[in-house]
């Protein structure tokens, strides 16, 4: 009997072709479209299905005729595929479903990346005790601080603090160190009368402060905590409107409860000022009068002390993470680079300083003898480039200490000799424009700006003794918190010192003793000189009083100062007349 197989039309051909082909379907079904791509996917890209996805193959019943061919091996099922539809002309680009992250051909939109790395915003809103403490120190900036320098600014700054410190927790000795002293230079607001030194006062207040919640200790640190409030106070808006954001409207209640108690305290308060002379007195010195300027300045002043309290939350919230605790990176210039022009420095200065010894030992005669000037003008001639000389020398020792290399020992010897040498030569500078100015005041007298040159002349002689310090060790993290430090203590001692009382007190003891004074100096300064100014005689005190005696700034109790009262209850035990003055100075001094 002949084996024959049976032919492609056979019943069975077509049952078989049938059940693969519902087999297929079912599988589309579960599986989806897949890209044609040439060939079969990879199992991991989801393009053949799993095993238990494809039924078996249905066995056919083996015939016993059969049983001795060998068996017939099925191909396995191919997974029924699709071609994407092309794109519309009028529509954008079809975006299909993957089988997961990691598919062929899926797009992952890249991270974004944040402005500065090392300061993070806070991950939620602004709690709703920064918005208190803003409110705080905006009120007490508007309402508080006063036009003129007196107790107002710092009672406002007062509020201020309180409030940031409230909201910060407990400070750090640091931080309450740099807080004290920015309340101490708001408190020359109301010791001090002179109008130059609030200002300047102010601003070394905004700079302890922020020094003090944004930190600090190099120069990149130090930078940016001088402006850390400032900037923080920018990058808190989205801040605290992310706050506000989540609690919703506000509504019109509150408003309208504002509303009824200024209406309250307006007709209750009209009624009992009407009803007692006293009350009436009392309720105008607490009231000031309000034009359209008034209402500009308190504006003003609110922003900004509200500006200043939530950028010092800010920072409390999202500090700025600046590692300042890294090595830089090691300098490049070597010893024969900075040699030669450091070098030539040290020797110039050498020479100059060798003229001086000359000038200190000689005195007045040798220099009218070999300048052909007196010792005053001598002295006046060549102050102000000596300073100019130990500002500049400053920075070159800094950048040749940055950026010098200083692996070997070799290379730090070199760097200890030379920079030494250049720092002990300009402190025998410093010192000779100090004694240059000594000789001048003891000629003319002292005025406010040269006590000023003076204290920041004796101010560098401290930093420089602290280059020196540093440079044993060629260590000096420390020195430029230091600088900082002992520059913010100089001021504050100058400034609570009383620099005009001091100027005045000296040139009237100067008078007592040569007959010489200028009168018309001393006419110009504030209140803070009356005390001294009055021990003059009548004829010399009435020229140097008489333009304080007549001045009067305050408004009302914001605008209190000591100095003032102290120079008005001075001015009630002397007389004070109108004369001609004449100084007996003229020209430049």
């Amino acid at each position: 009997m002949t084996d024959e197989k049976p032919d492609a039309g056979s019943p069975e051909d077509a049952s078989e072709g049938m059940a693969a082909a519902r087999r297929r379907y079912r599988n589309f079904r579960k599986v989806g479209y897949r890209p044609v791509s040439g060939g079969a996917e990879p199992a991991e890209a989801g393009g053949s299905p799993a095993p238990e996805d494809v039924e078996p193959a249905a066995e056919k019943p083996v015939e016993p005729e059969k049983v001795a061919e060998p068996e017939k091996v099925a191909e396995p099922a191919q997974v029924a595929t699709a071609t994407l539809p092309p794109p519309s002309a009028w529509q954008s680009v079809p975006r299909y479903p993957v089988a997961g992250p990691t598919a062929a051909g899926a797009i992952v939109p890249p991270a974004p990346v944040p402005l500065l790395t090392w300061w993070r915003p806070p991950t939620t809103g602004a709690p709703a005790q920064v918005l208190v403490v803003g409110l705080i120190a905006g009120l007490a900036g508007a309402f508080l601080a006063p036009p003129n320098n007196g107790i107002g600014w710092f009672l406002a700054g007062l509020f201020g603090v309180g409030a940031v410190l409230f909201h910060a927790g407990k400070p750090s000795v640091e931080r309450a160190l740099w807080l004290a002293a920015a309340l101490a230079f708001l408190a020359m607001g109301f010791l001090r009368a002179a109008e130059w030194i609030f200002p300047l006062c102010l601003m070394a207040s905004m700079v302890c402060g922020s020094i003090a919640m944004a930190g600090g200790k190099t120069v990149r640190g130090l930078v940016f905590g001088a402006l850390g409030v400032g900037l923080a106070g920018f990058r808190s808006i989205p801040w605290v409107a992310k706050g506000l954001s989540k609690r919703g409207p506000v509504g019109i209640r509150p408003f309208i409860s504002v509303g009824v108690a200024l209406a309250l305290l307006l007709i209750f308060g009209s009624l009992l000022a009407g009803a007692d002379q006293a009350f009436s007195d009392f309720l105008e010195g607490l009231v000031p009068d309000l034009e359209i300027g008034v209402y500009v300045r308190m504006a003003f002043f609110g922003a900004v002390a509200a500006f200043g309290a939530v950028g010092a939350c800010y920072l409390v919230a999202a500090p700025a993470q600046i590692n300042e605790d890294a090595e830089s990176k090691p300098g490049s210039l070597r010893v024969k680079d900075y040699a030669l022009p450091v070098g030539v420095l040290v020797l110039l200065f050498a020479g100059f300083v060798g003229t001086q010894l000359a000038v200190l030992f000689g005195g007045e005669q040798y220099v009218m003898e070999t300048a052909g000037v007196t010792f005053a003008e001598y002295a006046r001639s060549g102050f102000w480039q000596l300073l100019w000389v130990s500002i500049l020398t400053l920075g070159v020792i800094a950048g040749v200490a940055r950026f010098a290399a200083k692996k070997t020992a070799k290379e730090q010897l070199w760097l200890r000799i030379l920079l030494g040498s250049l720092a002990v030569l300009t402190l025998v500078i410093v010192a000779s424009a100090l004694s240059r100015m000594w000789f001048y005041q003891q000629a003319y007298g002292w005025t406010v700006l040269r006590l000023l040159v003076a204290s920041c002349e004796i101010w560098l002689a401290v930093v420089y003794l602290m280059v020196i310090a540093s440079g044993i060790t060629l260590r000096a993290n420390w020195l430029p918190k230091a600088i900082i430090g002992t520059g913010t203590a100089f001021l504050l001692t100058v400034m609570a010192m009383n620099p005009e009382r001091v100027v005045a007190d000296y040139n009237v003891s100067r008078f007592e003793a040569t007959k010489k004074i200028d009168t018309y100096y001393l006419s110009q300064l504030s209140e803070d000189a009356v005390p001294a100014l009055v021990r003059l005689p009548e004829e010399q005190r009435s020229c140097a009083l008489r333009y304080v005696r007549f001045r009067n700034v305050e408004e009302d109790w914001r605008d209190w100062n000591f100095a003032r009262y102290t120079a008005r209850k001075s001015l009630e035990s002397v007389a004070v007349t109108e004369r001609t003055c004449e100084s007996p100075y003229s020209g430049e001094r």
